[in-house]
Protein backbone atom coordinates (compact mmCIF):
# COMPACT_ATOMS: atom_id res chain seq x y z
CA UNK A 1 0.00 0.00 0.00
CA UNK A 2 1.45 3.69 -0.81
CA UNK A 3 2.02 5.31 2.44
CA UNK A 4 2.66 9.30 2.12
CA UNK A 5 5.57 11.23 2.43
CA UNK A 6 5.36 14.04 5.19
CA UNK A 7 5.05 17.16 4.35
CA UNK A 8 7.08 19.95 6.78
CA UNK A 9 6.92 23.70 6.62
CA UNK A 10 10.72 23.97 5.63
CA UNK A 11 10.28 21.75 3.07
CA UNK A 12 10.88 23.03 -0.19
CA UNK A 13 10.57 20.37 -3.04
CA UNK A 14 7.77 18.61 -3.29
CA UNK A 15 7.28 15.40 -5.83
CA UNK A 16 5.23 13.03 -8.37
CA UNK A 17 3.18 10.11 -8.17
CA UNK A 18 1.42 8.08 -11.07
CA UNK A 19 -1.70 6.11 -10.35
CA UNK A 20 -1.72 3.99 -13.87
CA UNK A 21 -3.50 1.04 -15.28
CA UNK A 22 -6.21 -0.35 -17.40
CA UNK A 23 -9.74 0.84 -17.49
CA UNK A 24 -11.84 -0.44 -14.20
CA UNK A 25 -8.50 -0.89 -12.31
CA UNK A 26 -9.54 1.54 -9.71
CA UNK A 27 -7.43 4.64 -10.78
CA UNK A 28 -9.29 7.43 -9.81
CA UNK A 29 -10.84 5.60 -6.95
CA UNK A 30 -7.50 5.51 -5.55
CA UNK A 31 -6.83 9.12 -6.83
CA UNK A 32 -9.71 10.34 -4.93
CA UNK A 33 -8.51 8.49 -1.59
CA UNK A 34 -5.46 9.79 -1.49
CA UNK A 35 -6.88 13.73 -1.94
CA UNK A 36 -9.43 12.96 0.43
CA UNK A 37 -6.85 12.12 3.42
CA UNK A 38 -5.00 15.40 2.19
CA UNK A 39 -7.92 17.15 2.84
CA UNK A 40 -9.01 15.79 6.10
CA UNK A 41 -5.73 16.99 6.98
CA UNK A 42 -6.31 20.47 5.79
CA UNK A 43 -4.05 20.51 3.45
CA UNK A 44 -4.41 23.07 0.79
CA UNK A 45 -5.92 20.88 -2.18
CA UNK A 46 -6.77 21.51 -5.98
CA UNK A 47 -8.00 19.03 -8.35
CA UNK A 48 -7.75 18.97 -11.83
CA UNK A 49 -9.01 17.13 -15.12
CA UNK A 50 -8.99 17.54 -18.96
CA UNK A 51 -12.24 19.90 -20.21
CA UNK A 52 -12.74 17.21 -22.65
CA UNK A 53 -13.50 14.79 -19.65
CA UNK A 54 -17.37 14.83 -19.45
CA UNK A 55 -18.92 11.50 -18.80
CA UNK A 56 -19.82 11.34 -15.40
CA UNK A 57 -20.21 15.12 -14.65
CA UNK A 58 -18.70 18.58 -16.08
CA UNK A 59 -16.69 19.49 -13.30
CA UNK A 60 -16.02 16.60 -10.52
CA UNK A 61 -13.70 13.70 -10.92
CA UNK A 62 -16.08 10.74 -10.41
CA UNK A 63 -14.82 7.24 -10.27
CA UNK A 64 -16.62 4.19 -11.72
CA UNK A 65 -18.46 3.35 -8.39
CA UNK A 66 -19.52 6.63 -7.85
CA UNK A 67 -16.72 8.35 -5.67
CA UNK A 68 -16.69 11.52 -6.69
CA UNK A 69 -14.44 14.91 -5.74
CA UNK A 70 -15.07 18.33 -6.86
CA UNK A 71 -12.27 19.77 -9.46
CA UNK A 72 -11.39 22.27 -12.17
CA UNK A 73 -11.65 21.01 -15.70
CA UNK A 74 -8.90 22.85 -17.54
CA UNK A 75 -8.07 22.70 -21.78
CA UNK A 76 -4.39 22.39 -21.21
CA UNK A 77 -1.75 21.58 -19.06
CA UNK A 78 -0.29 25.25 -18.38
CA UNK A 79 -4.06 26.38 -16.88
CA UNK A 80 -2.89 23.89 -13.79
CA UNK A 81 0.42 26.45 -13.30
CA UNK A 82 -2.08 29.26 -13.47
CA UNK A 83 -4.70 28.00 -10.84
CA UNK A 84 -2.82 25.90 -8.62
CA UNK A 85 -1.52 28.73 -6.63
CA UNK A 86 -0.73 28.80 -3.06
CA UNK A 87 -1.45 24.43 -2.95
CA UNK A 88 0.16 22.19 -0.86
CA UNK A 89 -1.17 18.84 -3.01
CA UNK A 90 -2.32 19.10 -6.91
CA UNK A 91 -4.57 16.45 -8.03
CA UNK A 92 -4.87 15.46 -11.70
CA UNK A 93 -7.28 12.84 -13.47
CA UNK A 94 -7.04 11.29 -16.83
CA UNK A 95 -3.86 12.20 -17.31
CA UNK A 96 -3.59 10.41 -20.82
CA UNK A 97 -5.61 12.94 -22.43
CA UNK A 98 -3.76 15.95 -21.31
CA UNK A 99 -1.11 17.65 -24.00
CA UNK A 100 2.99 16.41 -23.71
CA UNK A 101 3.38 19.68 -21.31
CA UNK A 102 2.09 17.58 -18.76
CA UNK A 103 5.28 16.50 -17.35
CA UNK A 104 6.75 19.68 -17.16
CA UNK A 105 3.95 21.36 -15.65
CA UNK A 106 3.99 18.55 -12.92
CA UNK A 107 7.91 19.11 -12.27
CA UNK A 108 7.39 22.71 -12.25
CA UNK A 109 4.97 21.98 -9.17
CA UNK A 110 6.97 19.78 -7.43
CA UNK A 111 9.83 21.42 -7.85
CA UNK A 112 7.99 24.87 -5.64
CA UNK A 113 7.04 22.12 -2.97
CA UNK A 114 4.08 20.52 -4.61
CA UNK A 115 2.92 17.02 -3.81
CA UNK A 116 1.62 15.72 -7.41
CA UNK A 117 -0.83 12.94 -7.61
CA UNK A 118 -1.49 11.95 -11.27
CA UNK A 119 -3.85 9.21 -12.42
CA UNK A 120 -4.82 7.90 -16.19
CA UNK A 121 -4.37 5.49 -18.43
CA UNK A 122 -0.90 3.92 -19.21
CA UNK A 123 -1.65 2.27 -22.77
CA UNK A 124 -4.53 2.93 -24.91
CA UNK A 125 -7.05 0.35 -26.53
CA UNK A 126 -4.14 -0.62 -29.11
CA UNK A 127 -2.33 -1.39 -26.28
CA UNK A 128 0.43 1.50 -27.07
CA UNK A 129 1.76 4.18 -24.47
CA UNK A 130 -0.47 6.76 -23.75
CA UNK A 131 0.10 10.29 -24.11
CA UNK A 132 2.10 11.94 -21.62
CA UNK A 133 1.98 9.01 -18.85
CA UNK A 134 5.15 7.28 -20.15
CA UNK A 135 7.22 10.23 -19.27
CA UNK A 136 4.97 10.88 -16.37
CA UNK A 137 5.90 7.23 -15.30
CA UNK A 138 9.75 7.96 -15.67
CA UNK A 139 9.58 11.55 -13.75
CA UNK A 140 7.65 10.20 -10.81
CA UNK A 141 8.73 9.24 -7.25
CA UNK A 142 6.37 7.09 -6.83
CA UNK A 143 4.41 5.04 -9.54
CA UNK A 144 1.59 2.90 -8.66
CA UNK A 145 -0.05 0.48 -11.13
CA UNK A 146 -3.67 -0.87 -10.44
CA UNK A 147 -5.38 -3.53 -12.34
CA UNK A 148 -8.77 -4.63 -12.99
CA UNK A 149 -10.03 -8.46 -13.14
CA UNK A 150 -10.39 -9.79 -16.49
CA UNK A 151 -13.82 -10.19 -17.95
CA UNK A 152 -12.92 -12.90 -19.72
CA UNK A 153 -10.23 -15.26 -17.95
CA UNK A 154 -10.88 -13.95 -14.49
CA UNK A 155 -7.25 -12.83 -14.41
CA UNK A 156 -5.71 -9.47 -13.44
CA UNK A 157 -6.21 -7.34 -16.79
CA UNK A 158 -3.83 -4.44 -17.55
CA UNK A 159 -5.00 -4.04 -21.34
CA UNK A 160 -8.56 -1.43 -22.21
CA UNK A 161 -9.75 -3.39 -24.83
CA UNK A 162 -12.60 -1.48 -26.96
CA UNK A 163 -15.73 -3.40 -27.83
CA UNK A 164 -17.67 -0.64 -30.15
CA UNK A 165 -16.21 -0.66 -33.78
CA UNK A 166 -14.10 3.38 -33.51
CA UNK A 167 -10.87 4.02 -34.44
CA UNK A 168 -10.17 7.53 -32.96
CA UNK A 169 -7.61 6.96 -30.55
CA UNK A 170 -9.96 9.08 -28.27
CA UNK A 171 -13.34 7.97 -27.52
CA UNK A 172 -14.99 8.58 -24.04
CA UNK A 173 -17.07 5.83 -22.49
CA UNK A 174 -17.15 3.11 -20.11
CA UNK A 175 -18.39 -0.57 -19.96
CA UNK A 176 -20.29 0.67 -22.96
CA UNK A 177 -17.04 0.99 -25.27
CA UNK A 178 -14.37 -0.91 -22.90
CA UNK A 179 -13.62 -3.82 -21.13
CA UNK A 180 -10.80 -4.68 -19.13
CA UNK A 181 -8.98 -7.65 -20.57
CA UNK A 182 -5.95 -10.05 -19.32
CA UNK A 183 -2.73 -10.05 -22.00
CA UNK A 184 -3.73 -13.92 -23.24
CA UNK A 185 -7.44 -12.30 -24.07
CA UNK A 186 -6.31 -9.28 -25.20
CA UNK A 187 -3.69 -10.39 -27.81
CA UNK A 188 -6.63 -13.10 -28.84
CA UNK A 189 -9.15 -10.42 -29.22
CA UNK A 190 -6.67 -8.32 -31.25
CA UNK A 191 -5.83 -11.18 -33.17
CA UNK A 192 -9.74 -12.32 -33.76
CA UNK A 193 -10.06 -8.50 -34.84
CA UNK A 194 -7.58 -9.01 -37.44
CA UNK A 195 -8.77 -11.64 -38.84
CA UNK A 196 -11.74 -9.78 -39.99
CA UNK A 197 -9.32 -7.08 -41.46
CA UNK A 198 -10.48 -4.99 -38.77
CA UNK A 199 -7.07 -4.78 -37.06
CA UNK A 200 -3.97 -2.72 -37.80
Amino acid sequence: MFLENKITKEQKVGWIEVICGSMFSGKTEELIRRLKRAQFAKQKVEIFKPAVDTRYDEVEVVSHDANSIRSTPVPSSNNILILADDVEVVGIDEAQFFDDNLPHVCNQLANSGVRVIVAGLDMDFQGRPFGPMPHLMAIAEYVTKVHAICVRTGKLANYSHRTSANDKLVELGALDHYEPLSREAYFEAMEKLRQKGGGK
